[in-house]
């Protein structure tokens, strides 16, 4: 707040320290700041390159990195297990239908250097002064670094209510008790939902059908949080409306 009024402060500080020492009796000159609202410091129809900060992008309630556009998706997988105990033949296999769910974390405050004027990241256009009882209009452009897809098996879940076995097939000495005290250890919920858990991985990161859905709702998710959550009630509160929010992405993190 301090940074957008600063010239409200300093003309109202220096207006006051002269006042006091004229009053002690000092003849001191001091330099002198012009009392002007922020939007009262930018021409109509000017547009500058702006440095974001810290303290538009704390709106956010300190989210920086959100998990957004989570996409649920399905998968058929096998597990399979064979061990011979002596001249018996063991194996077992089941096919499991799962769903899974993954988000793409979007990058909301890449930083200072991010926001620098030289990058071209953040544009700000005043289309109009404010009048008494009449905003102003403002056009903004931001660029943000891409949508990051998940980067390990434990940022991707399984839905086990709705996974199922949809088929099993195991050898005719499986219903055995060596042969299934030796298998059934291997089909615990904990060791499914691991392998489940690396399959999904893969799909969210090598499967179009799900990475591109996943990247589209994380973008779009990312567009409605920024525009309604610190750009529209920041101009707003400035006395300007928000004619029109762009926000792109850059080629690179």
């Amino acid at each position: 707040m301090g940074l957008i009024f600063r010239r409200v402060i300093a003309s109202v500080v220096l207006m006051a320290l002269s006042a006091t020492l004229h009053f002690l009796g000092f003849n001191v000159h001091l330099p002198h700041v012009r009392f002007a609202w922020p939007w009262q410091t930018i021409t109509t129809g000017s547009t500058i390159n702006a440095q974001i900060g810290p303290w538009v992008l704390q709106k956010i309630e300190g989210i920086s990195k959100p998990a957004l556009g989570t996409e649920n998706f399905n998968f058929v997988f096998t597990r399979k297990v064979s061990k011979n105990i002596g001249p018996w033949p063991c194996w077992y296999a089941s096919t499991f239908y799962t769903v899974g769910h993954a988000s793409a974390t979007v990058n909301l405050n890449p930083g200072p250097s991010w926001w620098t004027a030289a990058s071209g990241h953040y544009r700000l256009q005043i289309l109009s002064e404010p009048q008494p009882g009449k905003p102003a209009g403002s056009r903004f452009a931001m660029v943000l670094p891409p949508p990051r897809l998940p980067q390990s098996a434990h940022d991707v879940t399984i839905d086990n209510t709705l996974s199922r076995p949809l088929d099993t097939q195991h050898s005719w000495t499986y219903p055995g008790l060596g042969c299934g005290a030796l298998m059934r250890p291997q089909f615990a919920q904990s060791v499914l939902y691991a392998q489940a858990q690396g399959i999904a991985f893969y799909r969210v990161n090598h499967v179009s059908e799900v990475t591109r859905p996943l990247i589209s709702a994380a973008e779009t998710q990312a567009s409605l949080m920024i525009r309604n959550n610190f750009i529209q009630p920041t101009v707003n509160a400035l006395g300007y409306n928000l004619d029109s929010f762009t926000l792109g992405w850059s080629a690179t993190p």
